[in-house]
């Protein structure tokens, strides 16, 4: 399977831009993934993780800096299933602590969300929090996101027990692009 293409230029909202990693910002990826808040939830973060995020191929997901005001303050990131007949992509999210609860999360989900439909044409978003990240779950519900059920012991932060994670999705006529 080939991985899906990086936006041909950056993606912009109202105070977020969007643009692929250089090996440039392996700190900055490094610094918002090991910030406790966010290794809570994305695990411990190695070197060989921080390169699969700069080169873009984490496990068939591609990797989106999230800078605010020229400085990276998270990351995203998308894969896409390309069969025509089921044609969604799946998201991911991760914001250092320091701008939590600031309404990025939501702006990053509608400008990535509003790509992924209307430039690549998909017609459904997935998303797969912990069942216990409560931020989270009401960040991705404000864009539009809807739960569709729980996956049991679905994933496992290393030294951890496996948890359990809510599926949520929305189609893209659901997608909230302006608060």
């Amino acid at each position: 399977m080939s991985l899906p293409p990086w936006p041909e230029e950056p993606l912009r909202g109202p105070r977020v831009v969007l643009r692929p990693p250089t090996p440039d910002d392996a700190d900055s990826v490094r610094r918002v993934l090991t910030a406790p808040e966010v290794a809570r939830w994305w695990g411990n973060v190695d070197d060989d993780a921080i390169a699969r995020k700069i080169d873009g191929d984490d496990h068939g997901a591609r990797t989106l800096l999230v800078e605010l005001d020229g400085e990276v303050v998270g990351l995203c990131q998308y894969d896409e299933e390309p069969d025509a007949d089921y044609r969604y992509a799946g998201v991911d999210l991760a914001l250092h602590p320091d701008v939590h609860d600031l309404g990025f999360g939501r702006e990053v989900l509608r400008v990535l969300g509003s790509w992924l439909v209307d430039v690549r044409g998909h017609h459904r978003l997935t998303i797969d929090p912990a069942v216990d990240n409560h931020a989270a779950i009401r960040c991705y519900e404000t864009v539009g996101f809807r739960t569709i059920g729980v996956a049991r012991g679905y994933e496992r932060i290393p030294g951890q027990a496996f948890h359990d994670n809510l599926l949520m999705d929305l189609l893209a006529d659901e997608l909230i692009r302006d608060e």
